[in-house]
């Protein structure tokens, strides 16, 4: 797979050449990363492919550990609130 696959817009490649980034730094760039996930693609495979292209070259950088953490979601999230939840009077 090519980069343009995992990462079009160079976001993940772009916060490991950052210096200094810190883990909210890299929380907010995974979310804008995430956003752009075509719905047909799966996110899990995406991040596991991410990881392993930097992880080795960059096991203790904060974007690895945010990777790492982006595995762990809920894999069936639950709907919570909308109109289908409030009391009808």
């Amino acid at each position: 797979m090519t980069d343009q696959v995992w990462d079009p817009k160079g976001l993940i490649r772009e916060s490991y050449n950052i210096d200094g980034i810190d883990d909210s730094q890299c929380r907010s760039i995974f979310l804008d990363w995430a956003l752009g996930v075509p719905l047909d693609s799966d996110p899990h495979e995406l991040i596991r492919d991410l990881l392993e292209k930097y992880r080795p070259d960059h096991p203790h950088h904060p974007m690895t550990d945010v990777l790492r953490h982006g595995l762990f979601s809920d894999q069936n999230p639950k709907r919570r609130g909308g109109w289908r939840s409030r009391k009808r009077p």
